[in-house]
Formats: C-alpha cells, sequence, structure tokens
C-alpha cells in the first residue's frame, strides 16, 4: 500500500530539481548527421561557456568526433544552420564544419586537426558559412558576408570552395555561384551533378510568408546557368526542397499553396503535385538554414515528419499512404539519413531530447545518445522506452521522477478563436496541495514569435512544477504547427492577439478550478518577453510577477538595431515603416510601461545582437524602481538565448524569489 502524501502549500514542495541541475541536466542535442556507419551530432556544453561539440556513439560510450576546444557552430542569419557535413559514406574522407569563434569553413581527416578551408574575414566572424554540399573537389555552400559587427547589414551569396585548402590563404580561389536573393539556404546537388536547387527570399517577407524554389544548371566547368523559378512566390512559402535519388530529376518541396506544408513532387517539366494532402505541417518556420523534415530514401519512399501541433515520424510511400512509426515520440528534429535509416533528435512527453536511429526496414528506433546530463547511460542498441514505461520512481533519484503529465488544451477567445495550449500540472511524486487551496500558475509565452513550443518532458518546467506550480504554455495565434491561417491571426496585430491568447488561456485555467486567480504570474523571453511586458501593461488585475527575458520591447528603435535577418520581420507583425508608425506606437509595450505596477525580473545577455540591451533598458528608463519593485540581472558574454550553465541557474533562482514574493508563498530551496 501507498504511503500517503504529503500535504504542503503550493510553491513549498521540496524539489530535488535544483536550479543548477535545470540549467544543466537537459542537453541541447542538435544537427544529427552521418559520419560513415557512425551517427553523429552537436551537443551544445554549458560548462564549457555554450561550446557545441561534435559527438558520436562508440562501443565504449559518447565521445568528441574533434580534437578537444573545436566548437561546431555558424552563426548565419544569427540563429543558425547546419554547422557540418560527411564528404562521403566513409568515415575516413572526415568532414567539413564551421568554427564557432572564427567562423571559418574547416576540413578534418581522422588522425589529424582541423584546417581551414576559407579566408579570414575582416574580423572574425565577418564571413560566415552553413549548409553544405560536396560537387567533385569542392564544397558548395551558403556564405555570409556581414558587414557591420552589429550583423546589421549582410550579403549572401551560393559560393564553392576548395577542398585543398587553397583558398584559406587566396581569396580569389572562392568562387561566387548565385546571388538570386537577399536571404538563400545552402545548395541541394542533383545526384549526377547536373542542376543545383536552393530557395531564396527578399526583404520585407520572412521565410514562412514567401519564398522561392530556384532551380539552375550546372555547366561542365562548375558554374551555374541561369535561374529559373520552380515552385512558390507571393504568399506561398517552400520551406525545404531535397532531389529524388532515383535519378528521375523529381525535386521533392515542401510548401503552403493550400494553406498547410505539405509534400509536393516537382517534375523536370515543371508540373507539381501534392503527395499527401493532408491539412497538417509537413515542415516548420526556416529560423535555422538546412532544417529538413522531408528525407528522400534510397527505396524511393521519403521519410517525412508531420503532425498538428506535434510531429511524428512518418514514412510515405510511392501510393501515397503514410504509415508512422510504432513510437511514443511526439516531437522529431534535425533529421538526417544516410538513404536507409534516419537518424534524429526525438522527444515526448515523457522522455528529454534523445538522438535516436530509425529504420523503416524493420520499424525499430533505438537509442544513440540517451537523455542523461553525462550521456551514454544506455547501451547503443537499447530501445527506446515504450509510453507506457513505469515512470522512474521518486527513490531511483531520477529527476523525471518528478516530471508532471503534460496535456494540450484549446480554450475559446472572446472572437471565438481556438487558442491552443500545452498545461503542466503541479506534481510531486510524495506531496500535494491542501484541499482548500488552488496553485500558482507561470503563463509561458514562447519566443519567435512564428514559433512554437513543445509539449515534451522539459527540465525547466519541472523546477517550477515540483515545487507546485504549474506552467501552461501558450501556442497563442501566429504560432506555427496550425497551418497559415493559424500564424495569419497574428498578422499586424503582435502586442495584441497574442497578450490576448494568454490572457485567454490564464481564465480558462481559472473557469475551470485549475489556477488560483490571485496567483497568475507570466514569463517569456524574445518575443515572449514583448508579450510578457505588454500582457502586465494590459492586464494588471490577472498577472502578480513576470519574468522577461531579453525582449523586444520598442519596436520604432528595434527595426535599427536589431541583425539582418529580422529587419523587416515587423512589416508583417504591425505593418510597413513609417506608413504605419502610429501602429508602432499603440502596440508597443512601453506604451503604457509607466503604469505598470507588477514586480518583474528583467534578465539579459550583454552580447544579444537580435534584442540588444538597449532594449530592456528604454523599459527601465520609464519605470522608477518606487513604483515597481524589480531586478535587472545582466549576464556578460551571453547573447540572444542563454548558453552557460551558471547564467540559466541565476536565472531560474531569480525567477522563484519573484514568484515566492509576489505569489505568496515560501519555497523549501532554489
Amino acid at each position: 500500500m501507498n504511503d500517503p502524501k504529503s500535504i504542503l502549500p503550493y510553491g513549498s514542495w521540496p524539489s530535488p530539481i535544483e536550479a543548477d541541475d535545470a540549467a544543466r541536466g537537459d542537453a541541447l542535442l542538435e544537427w544529427v548527421g552521418f559520419l560513415g556507419d557512425d551517427v553523429c551530432w552537436t551537443e551544445v556544453l554549458p560548462e564549457e561557456d555554450g561550446r557545441s561539440g561534435l559527438m558520436r556513439r562508440t562501443a565504449d560510450g559518447v565521445e568528441e568526433v574533434l580534437p578537444p576546444g573545436w566548437d561546431v557552430r555558424t552563426r548565419v542569419i544569427e540563429y543558425g544552420g547546419r554547422p557540418w557535413l560527411a564528404l562521403s559514406g566513409r568515415a575516413a574522407d572526415g568532414l567539413v564544419f564551421t568554427h564557432g569563434p572564427d567562423q571559418r569553413l574547416h576540413r578534418w581527416r581522422p588522425g589529424s586537426d582541423p584546417v581551414p578551408l576559407s579566408p579570414p574575414g575582416a574580423w572574425p566572424g565577418a564571413l560566415r558559412y552553413a549548409d553544405f554540399a560536396v560537387h567533385g573537389d569542392e564544397v558548395w555552400c551558403l556564405r555570409e558576408t556581414v558587414t557591420d559587427e552589429t550583423a546589421r547589414t549582410a550579403r549572401r551569396h551560393l559560393v564553392a570552395i576548395p577542398l585543398d585548402g587553397s583558398a584559406a590563404q587566396d581569396p580569389s580561389r572562392v568562387r561566387e555561384l548565385a546571388a538570386t536573393h537577399h536571404f538563400m539556404t545552402g545548395p541541394r546537388i542533383e545526384p549526377g551533378g547536373g542542376r543545383v536547387a536552393w530557395l531564396g527570399w527578399d526583404h520585407p517577407d520572412m521565410p514562412w510568408d514567401t519564398t522561392r524554389l530556384m532551380v539552375a544548371a550546372v555547366r561542365p566547368d562548375g558554374t551555374l546557368g541561369a535561374p529559373t523559378v520552380r515552385m512558390g512566390g507571393e504568399g506561398e512559402a517552400v520551406t525545404q526542397a531535397d532531389w529524388a535519388t532515383d535519378g528521375s530529376g523529381t525535386l521533392y518541396a515542401v510548401s503552403d499553396p493550400d494553406g498547410w506544408w505539405n509534400v509536393h513532387a516537382v517534375d523536370r517539366d515543371g508540373g507539381t503535385r501534392s503527395l499527401c494532402p493532408l491539412p497538417e505541417e509537413f515542415g516548420e518556420a526556416l529560423w535555422r538554414i538546412g532544417l529538413r523534415w522531408c528525407l528522400p530514401l534510397l527505396d524511393g519512399t521519403l521519410a517525412v515528419i508531420h503532425g498538428v501541433g506535434e510531429r511524428r515520424l512518418g514514412i510515405l510511400g510511392a501510393d501515397g499512404i503514410l504509415t508512422d512509426f510504432a513510437d511514443p515520440a511526439t516531437e522529431w528534429h534535425f533529421a538526417a539519413t544516410d538513404g536507409r535509416r534516419i537518424a534524429a533528435v526525438a522527444s515526448s512527453p515523457g522522455r528529454r531530447r534523445t538522438v535516436v536511429l530509425a529504420d523503416p526496414a524493420d520499424g525499430s528506433v533505438r537509442t544513440v545518445r540517451a537523455p542523461s546530463s553525462e550521456g551514454g547511460s544506455l547501451p547503443a542498441d537499447a530501445p527506446v522506452p515504450d509510453a507506457d514505461a513505469p515512470a522512474p520512481s521518486a527513490e531511483s533519484g531520477s529527476p523525471d521522477a518528478y516530471a508532471t503529465t503534460p496535456y494540450r488544451r484549446t480554450y475559446r477567445g472572446d472572437d471565438g478563436e481556438p487558442v491552443h495550449v500545452h498545461v503542466y500540472p503541479p506534481h510531486h511524486p510524495m506531496v500535494t496541495g491542501p484541499g482548500d487551496e488552488l496553485p500558482p500558475y507561470l503563463v509561458l509565452a514562447h519566443g519567435g514569435p512564428t514559433s512554437r513550443s513543445h509539449l515534451v518532458l522539459n527540465q525547466e518546467i519541472s523546477y517550477f512544477t515540483s515545487r507546485g506550480i504549474g506552467v501552461v504554455d501558450v501556442q497563442y495565434g501566429g504560432s506555427t504547427g496550425y497551418g497559415r491561417a493559424y500564424r495569419e491571426r497574428l498578422r499586424h496585430r503582435w502586442g495584441l492577439t497574442d497578450v490576448q491568447d494568454c490572457a485567454t488561456a490564464a481564465r480558462g485555467l481559472i473557469a475551470e478550478g485549475l489556477a488560483d486567480p490571485d496567483r497568475i504570474a507570466i514569463r517569456g523571453g524574445s518575443a515572449g518577453g514583448w508579450t510578457a511586458v505588454a500582457s502586465i501593461a494590459a492586464e494588471p488585475g490577472l498577472y502578480r510577477a513576470a519574468a522577461v527575458y531579453y525582449p523586444v520591447l520598442d519596436p520604432a528603435s528595434w527595426r535599427e538595431e536589431t541583425h539582418d535577418f529580422e529587419s523587416r520581420y515587423l512589416d508583417g507583425l504591425i505593418g510597413p515603416w513609417p506608413d504605419t508608425a502610429d501602429r508602432y506606437a499603440r502596440q508597443s509595450p512601453l506604451r503604457d510601461a509607466d503604469r505598470i505596477r507588477t514586480p518583474f525580473v528583467l534578465l539579459q545577455g550583454l552580447d544579444d545582437t537580435v534584442c540588444p540591451p538597449a532594449q530592456a533598458e528604454r523599459l527601465l528608463l520609464r519605470i522608477g524602481p518606487d513604483t515597481v519593485p524589480y531586478r535587472c540581472l545582466t549576464f556578460e558574454g551571453e547573447g540572444h538565448g542563454f548558453r552557460r550553465s551558471a547564467t540559466v541557474a541565476a536565472s531560474l533562482r531569480a525567477e522563484l524569489r519573484l514568484y515566492a514574493d509576489a505569489l505568496g508563498f515560501t519555497p523549501a530551496s532554489s
């Protein structure tokens, strides 16, 4: 018979998940690929100042592929892109990669140190490379030339760089292939090398608004013929393209002419057909160059990642039949293939991020990198646990035993529009709250705003829920994952729709008797920071506290202060400048900042080029410490999105302290 749970006030539950654990406990696994037979991935190492190591699984566990100290990361469009590529199917041929500190392209062969292939820029990081392909004795890729150290202006080209290293000291050896648009993805070379494809778009469009699929012939001398548009255009966003493996010349494109990112076949003669027309997303917003959700396999089928508000892995046959893997993972990211198998990062409500290897031949999904802070705690051929597998017990000492069971919910706003949310109730295996008390809740506004968050086991959320604080993660209008119409709900309404939808979620929980109406707080970073500040200004009676991470706050100035990629983002979110300057003033969170009385904590990286510190400073200039209790923590060496574990831990402690004071509880620990 189970022992009865202890009864303690919400917010005061003792939790083994400390801030330091939450900061380092969920490894950031990205950019999966194959090096010979080995599955490799990049992994952020918070204890090494956020360096991104290239890792692989061996019989002895997880190890770095490159010699110590190399940082496999590109800063293309500031959000990055695919930073490495194996040069062939043989591990002995090595790989190419972008090194974080100098952003130069390097080549590595087993048993040797990496050597640079690209020339140095005018300053470290002035020339950036991503999304690679091999053509003969050259690497073809996207090159970004940043023309000022704040990254506010840049040019982009598809370029060819010799593999022999001759361009490292002679920039003239770099060949420029194409510059069709202000923004481009890297090249996709047709099997046999006859043609090359890429995506392009121009200001003021973002890549989820309008893109064009470009194709050009590759001449015998390696130059390109005149590019032509094969798909996309005004109001249509192609988000990925890849060639069929069978030499047919078919180009697969993930595009949304019907309002959903579906897979299309683009024939040699220019005809297009949808292969599996469903009201689901088979792609995502292209925030990072080189992401893939549709992978052509050698047998003529396609591995696809698809769903509504989630992503499952399936195989799309030539007959149009879609068959999903019988696997509990509800999110698949950074997928890659060797033509037969699919490697990716997978997660679910019961499992943190895991590198897995899926084999369509037998339907198996096996663990490559286990979801542990140390890595390699499971054997290489261990299966991913079933969704129905017993959860870790509290006695096991596993922090995952303290993770809640989240669920999806849809509320309706005053206008009748749906508001999709993820609810993470408070949970502790040995503690519950008093029967006459409702828990406090944190409303989480994700960044983007044209993005989404994932219903998965999340150590940072567990930090709060295991203490008796619920979290509702709002997929407000404008979020991806629900089709173009849902994304367009935010068009010209940023600061309005997002704020209303967050309030709808909070009031929905209150109406269901799940949350204490007097103990609601809001937290968010980047665009979510905008929503958090706008919310406490617009809804002073609803929110009692706010945690604001590296926010956008002053849209008029942000246009001139942010990096090139997002410098025209506000044309769609608010309106063209200066024609709608009045709208910028009305929708800015700073408009009513002097009326804010809700206590908050502001957390800002001092090296942030996306949301520069000046944005946060403008808020503080309008708020006096005598009228609003607030704390502002700044972090040297941190950019947009904190990478160092010490920074994340300090931020979480500051949040918990704020919530305890504002929502009226005494935390057992931080």
